[in-house]
């Protein structure tokens, strides 16, 4: 469907680059299709599977993150329309899933502060990092979501004005500054902060070092409350 119908009608170049980060990935894997098992003596038990047949899958993902309060608005509130200049319109005939999720997890448990418009298809509830979300989630494939208009322009509003120091704090959330100067003393600093009160997660740490500069691994140290911390 190209840039015709589906999700991928909002990917307008001018409006993605200019956000205020942008990333596009490509992942492709191995994905076996058929296997057959063998017995291992004496015990009867059995092996891992062999493959016989192997497909590839192709998997593409673009992270875009706009922030419409610091770029000058001053307002929380967002759409499709005011991020991308354009709205959906159908979906792709090819797709066999075309989903758009919406986080409505309410940050006071006795109010709901936010409302989303129009009314989602459905509700999706799962634990992301030990912490209960709420997604409101439209469904393009759906025939009732056309129906009443041509175009779907996902809406969020507060329902009233929120101060920033309100906002909260990421479970995982991340800084890295640069130090010192030149080859000799110059150093990347990256500070990874867990602020669950008594969960560890694994982290997943990926550097994009420009051609220009050159790292020693060998240099390379990880402090964990103040002590010398080994990455697996």
């Amino acid at each position: 469907c190209s840039l015709q119908a589906g999700l991928a009608v909002l990917l307008k170049a001018e409006r993605l680059f200019h956000s205020s980060y942008h990333s596009q990935a490509v992942h492709i894997r191995p994905v076996c299709r058929g296997s057959h098992w063998f017995a291992q003596l004496p015990y009867g038990g059995f092996t891992d599977a062999s493959c016989l047949a192997v497909s590839w899958e192709l998997r593409q993902t673009l992270t875009v993150v706009f922030d419409f309060f610091s770029s000058g608005q001053g307002k929380k509130d967002w759409s499709l329309f005011k991020m991308f200049s354009r709205t959906l319109t159908d979906t792709c005939p090819l797709a066999s899933q075309s989903k758009v999720y919406v986080d409505i997890s309410p940050k006071n448990k006795e109010k709901e502060l936010l409302e989303v418009s129009p009314p989602p298809t459905s509700v999706h509830e799962a634990i992301v990092q030990g912490d209960k979300k709420s997604y409101a989630v439209y469904d393009l494939l759906s025939p009732s979501l056309f129906n009443t208009s041509r175009s779907l322009n996902v809406q969020l509003k507060w329902k009233r004005p929120q101060d920033s120091s309100e906002m909260p704090i990421p479970t995982l959330h991340a800084q890295r500054y640069v130090g010192g100067y030149g080859l000799q003393t110059g150093e990347i600093c990256t500070l990874i902060y867990n602020t669950h009160p008594y969960r560890a997660f694994p982290v997943i740490l990926l550097e994009t070092v420009p051609w220009y500069l050159r790292l020693y691994v060998h240099t390379l140290t990880i402090i964990t409350k103040g002590k010398e911390n080994k990455p697996s």
